[in-house]
């Protein structure tokens, strides 16, 4: 017996098939408008649903309006557990999205809520909704921001030993100067141990600047202004090691493209015989675009 062919299967599925199929193009696809419409409303109810967490928890605000934004708070998690159970309703696979990244957040989206019924407080975690916020990058489809960022990560990737040392040979000298002014200027000045003068040496080195302890003697104040010195003079150096490989990754692909053009064929006489940045076909005339 011959088997069915494939497209008399595809239109004798069952009709729970029909239906999950369309529920997950609606959910996880953004390329029809109805599935556009549902990440844009979802989009939106994320970034109010945190907005009402927030605003409930300034004391002002949820003395008059807190019964109020705890009702729209329930709402809001009513509607992602609808949204998380008809994900799982629509994948083929539900434990694996359940256990997915995106799978963790969206349950994490709403256990905060159901938590404060017997955890007070437990609904401040509900902002952990903001990394769901990245799907906007599937409503946009920032094609060509994604492409910049894994430009980004490949000069990281490429400059990461160079990093590496760097952040070493920065945690050294925070250690050495922090035991120099545990040395120095002692307990009674608030450097108490050498962790706590080494925490007092990163502050200071990346130039931020706390002032919850500073030093009082004359050598510490100048260990001090040493440091401070160093620190503005290394904030260059990992911006220079990562500006070096991303212009080397430029070249490369500029290099790349010019390459590709050369071996294209002119579009009119079809030669292959392209000179490096011509403008003009040599042979027929005919202008490059």
């Amino acid at each position: 017996m011959n088997p069915q062919p494939q497209h008399l299967k595809s239109e004798t599925r069952p009709l729970h098939s029909v239906w999950r199929k369309y529920l997950y193009d609606v959910i996880f696809e953004a390329d029809t408008p109805l599935a556009k419409g549902f990440d844009l409303v979802l989009l939106w109810v994320i970034i109010l649903s945190m907005a009402a967490v927030m605003l409930e928890s300034v004391s002002d605000i949820e003395i008059y309006f807190g019964y109020y934004l705890r009702i729209i708070e329930w709402i809001f998690t009513i509607l992602f557990t609808i949204e998380y159970i008809a994900r799982l309703i629509a994948v083929r696979h539900p434990l694996q999205y359940a256990f997915s990244f995106f799978g963790v957040v969206d349950l994490l989206a709403v256990i905060p809520t159901y938590l404060s019924l017997f955890l007070w407080g437990g609904q401040y975690l509900l902002v952990i909704r903001a990394l769901r916020l990245l799907r906007i990058f599937r409503i946009l489809k920032l094609g060509r921001y994604v492409n910049e960022s894994q430009v980004l990560l490949s000069a990281l990737q490429a400059s990461r030993q160079k990093i590496t040392v760097f952040l070493l040979s920065v945690v050294t000298v925070a250690t050495i100067m922090g035991t120099l002014m545990y040395m120095v200027e002692g307990g009674q000045n608030g450097f108490t141990s050498i962790p706590r003068s080494i925490y007092w040496a990163i502050v200071t080195l990346t130039t931020v600047g706390y002032g919850d302890i500073a030093p009082k003697t004359v050598i510490g104040q100048t260990v001090s202004s040493f440091i401070m010195i160093v620190g503005y003079a290394i904030i260059a150096i990992p911006t220079g090691i990562v500006t070096v490989e991303l212009s080397n990754l430029q070249d490369k692909k500029n290099k790349a493209a010019a390459e590709q053009r050369q071996s294209d064929p002119c579009p009119k006489c079809h030669s292959l015989s392209r000179d490096m940045g011509a403008l003009f076909c040599k042979f027929c005339g005919h202008a490059f675009g």
